[in-house]
């Protein structure tokens, strides 16, 4: 078999898509250009001129040639699903073929979220927002291929998988076994494992820790960062002093110390993760607790759903002693997830508390005090339902971190076994010899950046939207 080109069929385009490319360079150099001199002319004449400028024309530019991009890149991908067989598609139409059950699931909830949007809150209001739409669906576009590519419903082989006379082997590459998928689509590394492959299960790594170890960090930021603004006093200074004494260290060097294998010998993750896990559940029990205390029914029928699911999920996951064997957590998958934690919460508890402290003077809160209502109700229904916005902008940004901080452990080869599809370890196998071959570095670096900038345009979105709410 012939290697499959990038465009297949659609290759006619290709010229056209190259002098776009060129329009929307020019395009984008010009409008910074002619903006100085726009903006020099307008302080010298002492008014700003009514009529379109080099500048205005450079903008319109800029917009139409990035639209016919996309409308272009859609071309390519719908061309991709629609065009009979891999060497028709090329190697990005076969990609998109590849991804079909992730935009049947993006369109899926972009439709159902446009359409009930008003009834959705902040996350309907999402979709007012053009940038946060872009960073949510470039979140969701991994979130969804980790969940498929767990699925098996989008690799093409094996990601562990090595046959023989595909090392390196460039993308489209026909492979020389029968029982297998015909093709590499975005070639071979080292070791002659599938790179898109390896990519899609390396979301997988990402989506299962970055989400729920922030989540964690939180709950335990926002169960100590509360009490220690409401009640202030010694409290304060203690936990305050903690959270500091946490943040001095450079937290690569940290990262370092908490999953080297000396230090995991001594049973320290295991400890800290019997202390740090624990707080969710506390978390969870105080909030159910200073919210139905005048209902004792309801109060202590959720109370012991609360501590059941949340005793079963500590058990399993501080232990990998899950009665039932569901649950089962690595010891090398647990070291990291208590780094992420650990290193995370001393800043969300800074954060928390800030918030707290200018939140506890509202007139609301006095009133909260004067109803007779327990600190814990005033502090959790009162004070962070008013911090939910600049917490939520936090949560996402605090994952991009995450992932980031993922993909370093990874590239020093520590936390995850060394066989692992992270992208870390990906972009670490295959920088060995990038000089040379780039592609199996290059698609895991290319998927890290694009999650990282979803979920920091996400952010943007939120925080535009909360602070109109």
């Amino acid at each position: 078999m012939e290697p499959l080109t990038w465009t297949g069929s659609l290759a006619v385009l290709n010229p056209v898509f190259l002098i776009l490319c060129a329009v929307f360079a020019v395009s984008v150099v010009a409008q910074i250009v002619t903006s100085f001199f726009a903006v020099d002319a307008a302080v010298n004449s002492g008014a700003l001129s009514v009529s379109p400028g080099p500048a205005d024309y450079a903008g319109q530019a800029v917009k139409w040639s990035f639209a016919a991009l996309i409308v272009l890149i859609l071309i390519y991908l719908v061309g991709g699903i629609v065009l009979p067989g891999e060497p028709a598609k090329g190697i990005i139409g076969t990609l998109s073929s590849r991804f079909l059950p992730v935009w049947i699931a993006l369109i899926t909830t972009f439709a159902v979220s446009i359409t009930f949007k008003r009834k959705l809150g902040l996350y309907g209001k999402l979709f007012d927002s053009v940038i946060g739409m872009i960073g949510f669906a470039i979140v969701m576009f991994w979130v969804f291929t980790g969940i498929f590519g767990a699925m098996d419903m989008i690799v093409t082989h094996d990601p562990l998988s090595q046959i023989s006379g595909m090392k390196n082997k460039v993308p489209g590459t026909p492979v020389s076994s029968d029982d297998a998928y015909a093709y590499y689509l975005l070639g071979g590394d080292n070791l002659a494992r599938d790179v898109f492959s390896r990519m899609v299960k390396g979301a997988w790594e990402v989506i299962k820790i970055a989400p729920f170890a922030t989540l964690f960090a939180f709950m335990v930021g926002i169960t100590l960062g509360l009490p220690a603004a409401y009640y202030g006093g010694k409290l304060d200074t203690l936990l305050t002093f903690l959270a500091n004494l946490i943040l001095a260290f450079p937290v690569i060097l940290l990262f370092y110390l908490l999953v080297t294998p000396e230090i995991v010998e001594t049973g320290i993750p295991k400890y800290m993760a019997a202390v740090l896990f624990i707080f969710p559940i506390i978390f969870t029990v105080i909030l159910v607790n200073s919210r139905f205390f005048i209902q004792p029914s309801k109060n202590y029928t959720y109370l012991a759903i609360t501590l059941v699911i949340g005793l079963w999920l500590y058990l399993g996951i501080a232990w990998n002693a899950d009665p039932f064997g569901i649950i089962d957590f690595p010891p090398n998958l647990l070291v990291v997830f208590v780094s992420v934690v650990f290193v995370n919460s001393p800043t969300v508890f800074r954060i928390v508390r800030g918030l707290a402290l200018d939140i506890k003077t509202r007139d609301y809160v006095a009133a909260g005090q004067t109803r007779g209502e327990g600190a814990w109700y005033i502090m959790l229904w009162e004070i962070l339902p008013n911090a939910r916005g600049p917490l939520i902008v936090d949560f996402c940004l605090r994952i991009g971190y995450t992932t980031i901080l993922l993909g370093t452990l990874g590239f020093f080869g520590l936390g995850l076994s060394p066989e692992s599809p992270d992208w870390g370890s990906t972009i670490n196998d295959g920088r060995k010899l990038l000089a040379i071959y780039a592609h199996p570095a290059l698609a895991p670096a290319l998927a890290l950046m694009s999650l990282v900038l979803g979920l920091n345009l996400l952010a943007d979105g939120l925080r535009e939207e909360s602070l109109r709410d």
